[in-house]
């Protein structure tokens, strides 16, 4: 059966064109997953290829971005980016050894691009989600839109 998504040799997935695409993989534990994920996210939107508004497809990019640097710069490996597309809704999970939370800027310090990740996330308009266990934590972020004119419902 062919699928609607197109992964790459590192990436798995199964989903029928009438379904949810949903890619998985593995990231490496050096800067170069952050470019690794928002490509694997990249080409998972752009083989879709439905419905997705063009300015919430280079959101969801800056949203996967995000979550994949703080994975990288605060948490502690192995790494897992999980992408999902379907129509109305792209989500991210990204996965990773640590417990602690995404941090959060307090109110006084400055306004560096430093600690604001999962705040230009929600500034996107993204559901943000933290579940912890004790294998470490996921950290999931959601953009979703309304359905374009002629679109099923």
């Amino acid at each position: 059966m062919k699928t609607s998504c197109a992964p790459s040799a590192t990436e798995t997935t199964c989903a029928p064109p009438t379904s949810p695409c949903v890619v998985h993989r593995a990231l490496p534990a050096d800067p170069s997953a952050v470019g690794q994920a928002r490509r694997t996210a990249g080409r998972l939107l752009g083989s879709y290829g439905r419905s997705c508004p063009e300015g919430v497809a280079a959101d969801f990019l800056l949203v996967v971005s995000e979550l994949a640097t703080n994975a990288f710069l605060h948490a502690a490996p192995p790494y897992a980016l999980t992408v999902t597309v379907e129509e109305g809704r792209a989500g991210v999970t990204v996965s990773d050894r640590s417990r602690a939370g995404p941090g959060r800027p307090r109110v006084h310090e400055d306004l560096s691009s430093h600690k604001r990740g999962l705040e230009i996330v929600e500034a996107l308009g993204a559901e943000v989600r933290v579940n912890r266990s004790r294998r470490g934590k996921q950290v999931t972020a959601v953009l979703t839109w309304p359905p374009r004119s002629g679109d099923r419902a």
